[in-house]
């Protein structure tokens, strides 16, 4: 067994170096080729990328745990390092909870999420994507993101969780703020302050748990209140299940949305193809959510030395499993850069996680995509990048999103 994968040239600073966080793809590649397993050398942080290691390692909930422990920073130094905090209530909820605990989490939103709500909020996302297509298309040029991509899933996501009163832009920058700190390029002042700031957030959605504590109209909001009244979650649990959904749902959404529309932008073949016929929107996003995954990682927690073929991971390891690398693994896919509209098994990826702690708003994603890129397909005639305004990226190891994503797109008739 050896003690780690070592390259002379992957330094420790390549991780977030700039120019690999805005194009990461062939630092991946190096990665699984050369170090599937890789200590990244100075730091407690693991990196997992191939296919088969990413996989092994979501099946083993035991050695890789997914309670959070604490948040990736960037140093002075150009470095991974870790800001460590104590287990404490609401911190291992849902998606950062091991069992037997994230089945009892899941079982509070899960039949909410899909069971019931699902049937009843294609109309509203319909509706919603008329109310915020047609204006933005009068604009020249078109902010994809502001107007549309933005827009529209945290509207969605706040629908779903029952919120009322609330105010969407507020929601928006929450959501944004919390996968703010989980990117691993802010400073750890920046971290501070990101965390400063949801405490207000927490307080607001602590008052919209309790008023619905008797309510029983749908909504995750109903049901997580339900679940704190009657003893089988605590008040902090709930607090970061609504938080996480919140975060999770409207951000995965809006970075598939800007992820597949550039996509299009850029390939006016595929995009004619996809208004030629709109069957072909559901293999294209599953190609959108593998080459760019909207989380490229997640964390472990290692609570005890143990090993992954064949290195050794030292208890105490952060660990990163690298969804974006996995997913164009070429011993994986047949042509793993390019899209495949073919696929035989168009949705064997990675971009809602594996195992338990596969993304229980996968579903309500899909949906989102496919009314909102036909909408907007066929509510043009063609649309391409601006030369004039480039689009912008967020800087995150964590979430492939867009900032700016500025169009010059001819309406249909």
């Amino acid at each position: 067994m050896v003690s780690s994968v070592k390259r002379d040239d992957l330094p420790a600073t390549m991780l977030l170096d700039a120019a690999v966080v805005e194009n990461p793809y062939p630092f991946y590649r190096r990665l699984v080729a050369d170090a599937p397993v890789w200590h990244v050398p100075g730091t407690p942080v693991v990196i997992v990328s191939s296919f088969a290691a990413v996989t092994e390692a979501t099946n083993r909930v035991e050695d890789f745990s997914s309670n959070l422990r604490g948040l990736l920073y960037r140093t002075e130094d150009g470095l991974p390092a870790v800001l460590a905090f104590d287990a404490g209530e609401g911190n291992d909820a849902l998606a950062t909870a091991d069992p037997p605990m994230h089945t009892v989490h899941r079982s509070a939103v899960f039949p909410e999420l899909v069971a019931r709500r699902m049937a009843t909020l294609r109309l509203e996302i319909e509706t919603l994507a008329e109310h915020h297509i047609a204006p933005a298309l009068t604009r020249t040029p078109v902010e994809f993101m502001a107007d549309i991509a933005n827009a529209i899933p945290i509207r969605v996501v706040s629908k779903l969780i029952g919120f009322h009163d609330e105010d969407p832009d507020e929601l928006l920058a929450t959501a944004f703020a919390s996968t703010a700190m989980l990117a691993a390029t802010e400073s750890l002042d920046e971290i501070n302050a990101l965390m400063e700031r949801s405490l207000g957030v927490f307080e607001w959605m602590s008052a919209q748990l309790v008023e619905r504590a008797d309510d029983t109209a749908d909504g995750i909001l109903g049901a997580v209140s339900t679940a704190v009244a009657a003893g089988e979650l605590e008040l902090g649990a709930g607090l970061v299940i609504i938080h996480t959904l919140l975060s999770a749902g409207g951000e995965s959404t809006t970075s598939l949305l800007g992820n597949a529309v550039q996509m299009l932008a850029t390939m006016p073949e595929l995009q004619e193809h996809l208004r030629d016929d709109p069957a072909l929107i559901a293999p294209f996003i599953e190609e959108v959510l593998r080459l760019e995954s909207p989380f490229r990682y997640h964390l472990r927690h290692v609570p005890r030395t143990t090993e992954l073929r064949g290195v050794t991971i030292p208890a105490g390891s952060t660990m990163l499993l690298f969804w974006g690398a996995a997913n164009r693994d070429p011993a994986e896919y047949e042509r793993p850069d390019e899209v495949v509209l073919e696929r035989p098994t168009p949705r064997h990826h990675l971009a809602f996680g594996r195992g338990i702690h596969l993304c229980v708003g996968a579903p309500l994603a899909r949906l989102e995509a496919q009314v909102i890129l036909g909408q907007f397909l066929e509510r043009t005639t063609t649309f391409t990048l601006d030369p004039a305004h480039s689009p912008e990226r967020l800087r995150s190891l964590m979430v492939r999103r867009l900032n700016s994503l500025p169009l010059l797109a001819t309406r249909s008739a």
